[in-house]
């Protein structure tokens, strides 16, 4: 991905990555420190986090599913979709049994700031159309 500025993914050298359709830019880095240990996305002035095994429990889900899955981003009062990266990151029946976000009224868009992220490590393919991108385990 060419629009992916690539930084060493600790707070003083975030991740610089883009939203899966490139049209937004946001910071993303690890804080191994936090009980349970986060990936932490900063979004402008909004502070975003998931449960950092959420980037191994997605690659393993996405081998398993092993086809291309459908991001389906939504907001945390939103309804997802089913059978979206997004919907399985809030299903009972993921690993941690509900939302990987951390910071309630924050535990949406998963797949929007995820995805890239795991684009970024290797660990999947994703589409950048404008709208209903994809993304499957490499």
């Amino acid at each position: 991905m060419d629009d992916v500025v690539y930084g060493s993914g600790t707070p003083e050298d975030p991740w610089i990555l883009k939203t899966p359709p490139l049209t937004s830019e946001f910071q993303v880095w690890k804080d191994e420190a936090n009980d349970p240990p986060a990936l932490v996305m900063q979004v402008g002035k909004t502070r975003l986090s998931y449960q950092l095994r959420a980037l191994e429990d997605a690659h393993e889900m996405l081998k398993n599913h092993g086809d291309w899955m459908p991001l389906g981003n939504a907001d945390e009062g939103k309804p997802t979709k089913p059978e979206t990266l997004e919907d399985w990151a809030r299903s009972r029946d993921n690993p941690v049994g509900g939302y990987y976000g951390l910071r309630k009224g924050y535990r949406g868009r998963f797949a929007n700031y995820v995805g890239p992220t795991l684009e970024l490590l290797g660990l999947a393919e994703l589409e950048h159309n404008a709208r209903n991108n994809r993304i499957r385990a490499i």
